[in-house]
C-alpha cells in the first residue's frame, strides 16, 4: 500500500475506535435507542435521495438495515449504558469476526482451520478474563449485550455477502431506511414517552455532535474510503489495520473518560487481539514463515 493510503486506513481505523467513546458521550443525555435511531435516519436522509437504489432483492435491504441498525448499534448503545467502558465494548465486539466465520461455516459450508479454532480459544480466553475487571468498566450485562451486538455484526455480514451489491455505500444507505423506525418504536415499547418529550432539551451540543460523527464521518465516509480501499488493494492488505479499531477503541476511552488500564485488563485485551491475529491470519503467517525457511538455511 501506498504511504498515504496507509495513513488513510489508519485513520479510519481510529475514527471507528474513537466512535465507542463518542457514542458514550451522545449517552449521556439521549436513550439509547433512540440515538441510534437519529444515527441512521442521518445515514439515509438526504443521501438515499442521490444514490440509485443497489439492484438486490428487498429481503437483503431490509435484513441488514434491522440486524446492523437495531440488532448491532442499537444493542451496543444499549450494552454501553448499561455499564461496559466504551474501551471494552470495542474489544468485546470484535468477536464478531470469529462470529462471521461460524456462520459462514454454516451458511455456506466454509471449513474451519486449526488457527481459527485455536484463535476463538485465545480469544474466549480473554473474554472470561474481562469478567474478572472490577475497576467498574465492566457489567456482565453490558458485556452480554454488546456479544449479542457481535453476533448481529456477523450476522449483517452474511446478508452483505448473499446480496453481493456493487455499490456498498449505497447498499448501506438504503439499508439504513428500514433502521430508524423499528428503533424509535421499541424505544416507544420499552421506556413509553418519556425519552420523546424529553428529547429537545436533551439535544445539546454534545449529543448534537456525537449522533452527527456518528453518522457521518464513521458510517458514511467511513465504510465509503474502507470499501474504496478494499476495491484498490488486496484483502489480505487492509484488513489486518482492522485490528486497529480496539486499540484506538480503549485509547479513546482512556483519554476521554479517564478508563484505567489496570494489569488484567491489558492481558485481557492482548488476548482478544491475539486470539482474533491467530484465527484470521495465522495460517497466512506460519505459510509465510515456512516459504522463508529453506532461503534462510541455504544462506
Amino acid at each position: 500500500m501506498k504511504k498515504q493510503h496507509i495513513l488513510i486506513a489508519v485513520a479510519v481505523t481510529a475514527i471507528w475506535g474513537l466512535n465507542f467513546s463518542i457514542i458514550k458521550i451522545g449517552l449521556k443525555s439521549v436513550d439509547p435507542l433512540i440515538l441510534a435511531g437519529i444515527r441512521f435516519a442521518l445515514c439515509a436522509l438526504p443521501a438515499v435521495f442521490f444514490l440509485k437504489r443497489p439492484q438486490v432483492p428487498w429481503r437483503h435491504l431490509i435484513g441488514y438495515g434491522l440486524v446492523f441498525g437495531v440488532g448491532l448499534w442499537g444493542v451496543v448503545n444499549l450494552g454501553i449504558e448499561a455499564g461496559v467502558s466504551s474501551g471494552i465494548a470495542s474489544l468485546v465486539l470484535q468477536f464478531s469476526a470469529f462470529l462471521t466465520i461460524v456462520l459462514g461455516a454454516v451458511v455456506f459450508r466454509e471449513s474451519l482451520s486449526r488457527f481459527q479454532y485455536l484463535g476463538m480459544a485465545v480469544a474466549l480466553a480473554g473474554l472470561f478474563s474481562i469478567t474478572f475487571v472490577t475497576d467498574g468498566t465492566v457489567t456482565i450485562a453490558g458485556v452480554a449485550l454488546v456479544l449479542v451486538g457481535a453476533v448481529s455484526w456477523s450476522v449483517a455480514n452474511v446478508i452483505l455477502k448473499k446480496a453481493k451489491p456493487k455499490d456498498t455505500l449505497a447498499f448501506l444507505v438504503w439499508a439504513s431506511l428500514f433502521a430508524p423506525i423499528p428503533l424509535f418504536l421499541l424505544d416507544l415499547v420499552v421506556n413509553g414517552t418519556e425519552g420523546y418529550v424529553a428529547l429537545p432539551q436533551q439535544l445539546g451540543w454534545s449529543a448534537i455532535l456525537s449522533i452527527l460523527f456518528q453518522a457521518y464521518p464513521n458510517t458514511l465516509l467511513g465504510y465509503a474510503v474502507w470499501n474504496w480501499l478494499l476495491r484498490e488493494y488486496p484483502v489480505s492488505t487492509v484488513a489486518p489495520l482492522s485490528l486497529l479499531v480496539p486499540v484506538f477503541g480503549v485509547l479513546g476511552s482512556v483519554l476521554i473518560f479517564d478508563e484505567t488500564l489496570p494489569a488484567l485488563k491489558l492481558v485481557a485485551g492482548a488476548l482478544i487481539v491475539a486470539g482474533l491475529v491467530i484465527g484470521l491470519y495465522g495460517k497466512r503467517l506460519t505459510e509465510s514463515g515456512v516459504a522463508r525457511l529453506p532461503s534462510s538455511v541455504s544462506r
